[in-house]
């Protein structure tokens, strides 16, 4: 037996433990192992049930995505033919899940007759991040199980739901309560399968996903979805793929899924975006920084300038519970910066994107002030004030007077030296470049620019801060324009040049848009 599983029955039990760490991602030889121990537990006599868990509290995070793209990404056996087989089994088979069934993981526990699930656990299909479509029976089997709907909602979210939702869904069958075992749940649950003589797989509850659908739905969806998605084939390709699960039987919709997946697969748009999940991670790797860092206690920002890019970044904290206090020179400019906030929160309360109640807690973190003397105890100040060296320096100059030992001081400089800006202060090792993008509110890269004296506690609490509130952190070093202007700058320069050689600049617009660039 490999070591990627583990195996061991329990008198009629045959439990099977996924241990391939980190997150059991469903590379072949995991595949392959998992196989092994199923066939093996099919055909003892001894055993009447199976138990699908993982080994470290975790089921399966999903396919391994170092193999898309390559041979090893359908190498036997391929997923969906595991899954296959999976299905073959005449003994009830219970996916147990534990924090993560997401992706393959989530495909993996739908080929089972049973799922069970942790509290904390959440579920889903974020393929679509990626490019791609759920590739292993997902856009066929979860339809089945939850209607066509909620699973095509799923799947073009890409965002996992929680246990209590999954089983509210019919996603899964049992929710184990924080603080039972979980594995113990599932024995429990596989016995009584037992007693009662139940089926391997029970009948699918909606065997007709499209049964409660309008007749024209699949049309009037593409219709009103097709303007949002521009040039992007996933989104395309997922609502064919669940279109075929109401149209044609399992054995060829799971046939017409494996094709479409590998349309996504093979295309440029996935390519890009598997790149971009690898590069994101690539990019949390900061040389002097690790998990044993220590880190400074981030309870009380201020930002200065209430301008649309300060406003933008005070929202940044005050969304995820902490409190802000903006400033200003001018009550007029104060008054207009929260006033504009407040009218961001209020389009989000219009769209239903926030409750009255979340809209009036964000505004009770936000304070505005005119006096340097009230974010004298704020742990981290982010200057957002007119891109000017001198003016940068002059607020640091009084920013080195004024704030605590030990806070943060950062420029949300977006082209200026942070080392000069450093420079003007005693306390070089506290000062750091956090780039916003405008909308800051909205924009997910953070631009961290470590200055030479930098200390590496500051880079390393500004990093995990990035995260805390939903941004993607990239570190560069000093230098123009840093990382984003840098690409910018050739980007801006060649569509001038395409501009002075005669094309209309409407021509130029489409054809960036038409590669998906469509913000510059």
């Amino acid at each position: 037996m490999s070591t990627l599983v583990t195996y061991h029955v329990e008198d009629n039990l045959a439990l099977i433990g996924l241990a391939s760490k980190p997150v059991n991602a469903l590379g072949q030889p995991l595949r392959a192992a998992i196989l092994e121990a199923c066939d093996r537990a099919a055909s003892d006599p001894a055993v009447s049930a199976i138990i699908l868990h993982g080994e470290n509290g975790l089921f399966c995070a999903g396919a391994d995505i170092t193999e898309f793209g390559l041979p090893a990404s359908f190498a036997a056996p391929s997923l969906p033919d595991l899954l296959v087989r999976f299905t073959q089994i005449d003994k009830p088979m219970i996916a147990c899940i534990d924090r993560f069934a997401l992706g393959g993981g989530l495909e993996l526990a739908l080929a089972c007759g049973y799922r069970i699930s942790a509290a904390n656990s959440r579920l889903g299909l974020p393929e679509i991040n990626l490019g791609l479509l759920p590739g292993a029976g997902g856009t066929q089997r979860l339809p089945r199980l939850i209607g066509a709907e909620p699973a095509l909602e799923m799947m073009m979210s890409g965002q996992p739901v929680s246990a209590s939702r999954a089983l509210d869904l019919g996603l899964i069958d049992r929710l184990i309560n924080e603080g039972d075992y979980l594995l113990d749940g599932a024995r429990s649950f596989a016995r009584e399968l037992i007693d009662m003589g139940a089926a391997a797989r029970p009948a699918d509850p909606h065997a007709n996903p499209a049964a409660a659908l309008p007749e024209d739905f699949f049309a009037r969806y593409r219709t009103s979805h097709e303007p949002r998605w521009k040039n992007r084939l996933a989104p395309r390709l997922v609502l064919a793929a669940v279109e075929s699960a109401c149209v044609l039987p399992l054995n060829a919709g799971l046939q017409r899924e494996v094709a479409l997946f590998k349309e996504a697969e093979a295309s440029s748009q996935s390519e890009a975006l598997r790149h971009v999940f690898f590069a994101e991670r690539e990019a949390g790797k900061v040389a002097g920084v690790s998990s044993s860092t220590a880190l400074r206690p981030i309870a009380r920002v201020a930002v200065i300038g209430a301008g649309t890019m300060g406003g933008g970044i005070a929202m940044n904290f005050a969304n995820v519970g902490i409190p802000v206090t903006l400033l200003e020179l001018k009550p007029d400019a104060l008054e207009r910066g929260l006033g504009q906030i407040r009218n961001s929160y209020e389009i989000s309360l219009q769209r239903g994107k926030l409750t009255q109640a979340e809209l009036d807690q964000r505004m009770a973190l936000l304070t505005g002030t005119l006096d340097y003397a009230d974010i004298a105890a704020c742990d981290l100040v982010i200057e957002a004030v007119f891109e000017s060296l001198p003016i940068k320096q002059q607020v640091f100059r009084t920013l080195d007077e004024v704030c605590k030992p030990g806070a943060i001081l950062a420029s949300n400089t977006s082209t200026l030296d942070v080392d000069q800006i450093a420079a003007v202060t005693r306390r070089p090792q506290d000062v750091i470049g956090l780039h916003f993008f405008s909308p800051a509110n909205v924009m997910r890269l953070l631009e961290v620019v470590r200055g030479e004296l930098t200390a590496p506690e500051v880079l390393a609490t500004v990093l995990k801060l990035g995260k805390t509130i939903g941004k993607i952190p990239v570190v560069s070093g000093v230098c123009f324009g840093f990382i984003g202007n840098r690409m910018l700058e050739p980007y801006s320069r060649e569509a001038h040049r395409l501009v002075l050689e005669g094309a209309a600049p409407a021509q130029i617009d489409q054809v960036l848009t038409d590669l998906g660039l469509a913000m510059a």
